[in-house]
């Protein structure tokens, strides 16, 4: 890629208690583009976000964001730096309106986007502002949530399961929103909806049981004979 790297992980060693879940992991993030994780259920896609993020504390390795060691930074401190997280659950506030959500998402950085531009990307959210967030579909929760951690204006965003419980219907519709994301700002997203994340990243990292089986650019891990079987329960 002609893009300088932005995120950096190398040889990460990530554990709960004295169980080890991640194995020497390595992997980059160029400053615009997306790179898929993909993995069976339990090979480690979720802590190797929630450790980025800094919601848990790798064992050893390094990680960098720009040019600046995040290892022992606080998740404030990465956001402010340019983080930005969609969690796999409770990625919204329930009880708060869409409106209520998106003023949350505001207030994290002084150079946040315009909400209107999230509204732009996601119409459906303006047709609901009002609605308390947990009483919306499956897809407009995500969208939600996508565009509260949109608007602190991040340089990386973090998708976990980002199409997950969402109806077939909408699901390329997100896709084609972190399509055009994806030529302003760096994605790293966990997908197990295979064709959109392979069509979507430029680069794919396949775990296994906490390891990185394979690697490398979408359309050479699409016809590797070892995807399915890395893929299969």
């Amino acid at each position: 890629m002609s893009e300088p790297t932005f995120l950096d992980v190398r040889g990460l060693c990530v554990s709960y208690g004295r169980s080890q879940v991640l194995f020497d992991v390595n992997l980059a993030a160029h400053r615009r583009g997306a790179v898929a994780v993909l993995g069976r259920n339990g090979a480690g896609k979720t802590t190797l976000l929630r450790t980025i993020v800094g919601e848990l504390e790798a064992r050893s390795g390094s990680m960098t964001l720009g040019t600046c060691d995040i290892m022992r930074m606080p998740t404030e401190r990465r956001i402010r730096m340019g983080l930005g997280y969609v969690p796999q659950e409770h990625s919204v506030f329930g009880r708060l309106s869409v409106r209520e959500n998106l003023a949350v998402g505001a207030l994290s950085s002084p150079a946040s986007l315009p909400v209107d531009r999230v509204l732009t990307m996601f119409p459906k959210l303006g047709q609901r502002l009002g609605q308390p967030a947990g009483t919306l579909s499956g897809g407009e929760r995500k969208m939600l949530a996508i565009g509260r951690a949109l608007l602190p204006n991040p340089k990386l965003l973090l998708l976990d399961e980002a199409t997950e419980g969402v109806w077939v219907g909408v699901i390329e519709e997100i896709a084609e929103r972190l399509r055009d994301l994806a030529k302003e700002i760096a994605i790293i997203i966990v997908e197990q909806h295979l064709d959109l994340a392979l069509d979507l990243a430029d680069y794919v990292y396949v775990l296994d049981r906490g390891r990185v089986a394979l690697e490398g650019r979408s359309s050479a891990v699409r016809n590797d004979s070892q995807l399915l079987q890395l893929l299969a329960p």
